[in-house]
């Protein structure tokens, strides 16, 4: 009966809230299959064969806000705090656009002062200088992932950074059930979020020129199928290019461990269900696989991708501040090299039937039409030259 259904509303051109919540759903093996194909069908239909590299960069653990979930919320005084030097922070992007990454994320905890806004924006500006090559005519592409600042802040990141081809802001809400949102930030302190805010950051954003990203939590506890359904709309009605998804996950850091974790089996099943039905309701946006998913099973991100994500984000940043950015429990690939995890990496890809899209800074194709503009072109042959990390020229050969 399951299955019939789900092979049923697979084929809907539009999906309900019905719907939605009802695939969102499903455990048995065989409807989720139905459900994964699809999603993977889609994705390849809208979004070709690629999954697109973000070279992550968590440059700083300090933070003034108080998220209870979080492990480097501004209370936990066990976690060491660091900041990245300017030069390491330059230095990572560019052993990724050497390595042929196309973009790198740079993330942090959440600041506004004018010490770490100007910061960021000399980070920007050399970066930019030394990414710009015949491979990377913009330089490497750029996401930031710096919580909520003020417009004239966006602006000024904007300009520094150079590439307005393949600029990116990552703002996640969580969740837009008001009082979920409540329990996740419900700390008092100086910068106090709420909810209404982030969806005016977003439209600041985009006002700036970023391709605007956000996202969810899912399993938190208390919160239903039906919420899922209502982030999902929400993502719709905010038309956003981008979407970072992961479980909840408990973090020792954070305030709410008596609040308890989904069974790890369930809450894989609904990360990856939210995954797939987002891809078939929001179709040509990029969709992350998260980290996260690799904390509960380590092929999580490889499954994430057969289930319609189409972005990766390895880790650049130096072992010895790894263990200072855990934003949750068990977080993976902590001891990796840069060199390990992207050769690993791309092995995972390639066995599930998608290929990296090397120096291609994948932006949104759903930005790229809103905005008229072509879809990033492969170059005659498939062939991508860069430089690798020891200054060597390298030719990839894509495969297929």
């Amino acid at each position: 009966m399951t299955h019939a259904k789900t092979a049923e509303l697979l084929r809907k051109p539009e999906l309900s809230n019905e719907d939605i919540v009802f695939l969102l759903g499903l455990r048995d093996p065989e409807s989720c299959r139905l459900l994964q194909e699809a999603a993977f069908a889609r994705t390849t239909e809208l979004m070709g064969n690629c999954v697109y590299y973000r070279g992550l960069i968590e440059l700083s653990n300090i933070c003034t806000a108080s998220c209870r979930y979080c492990g480097i919320r501004r209370e936990n005084h066990d976690v060491k705090r660091y900041t990245m030097s300017k030069e390491e922070i330059v230095a990572a992007a560019v052993w990724a656009a050497r390595s042929g990454y196309g973009s790198v994320c740079l993330q942090a905890g959440e600041r506004r002062d004018e010490k770490f806004i100007a910061f960021i924006e000399e980070c920007l500006i050399e970066i930019h200088k030394a990414t710009v090559s015949s491979v990377l005519p913009q330089g490497v592409g750029v996401t930031l992932s710096l919580g909520e600042q003020t417009p004239e802040t966006y602006r000024r990141w904007a300009k520094a950074a150079g590439c307005p081809e393949s600029l990116r802001y990552l703002a996640r809400f969580e969740t837009s059930n008001p009082e979920l949102f409540k329990v996740l930030h419900g700390a008092r302190g100086d910068h106090e979020k709420q909810l209404e805010h982030r969806f005016r950051l977003l439209a600041d954003l985009r006002e700036a020129g970023y391709q605007t990203g956000t996202g969810v939590m899912i399993g938190i506890p208390g919160q239903t199928l039906e919420d899922l359904c209502r982030d999902i709309r929400t993502f719709q009605n905010l038309d956003v290019d981008m979407i970072g998804m992961g479980p909840y996950l408990m973090s020792e850091g954070g305030e709410l461990q008596d609040f308890g974790q989904m069974d790890p089996e369930a809450l894989m099943q609904l990360s990856l269900n939210m995954i797939a039905v987002t891809r078939l309701v929001m179709g040509p946006v990029n969709i992350a696989a998260a980290t996260a998913l690799q904390a509960i099973r380590d092929d999580g991100r490889e499954i994430g991708i057969e289930y319609g994500a189409n972005v990766v984000m390895p880790n650049l940043s130096p072992q010895q501040y790894r263990a200072g950015y855990q934003l949750y429990d068990n977080k993976p690939c902590l001891d990796d090299e840069p060199t390990q995890c992207a050769s690993c990496l791309e092995k995972r890809i390639a066995s599930r039937g998608r290929r990296v899209g090397w120096n291609m800074t994948g932006s949104s194709r759903r930005w790229l039409r809103r905005n008229g503009r072509p879809d990033e072109a492969e170059p005659a042959g498939g062939l991508r030259v860069g430089q690798n990390d020891a200054g060597r020229k390298t030719i990839w050969i894509r495969a297929g």
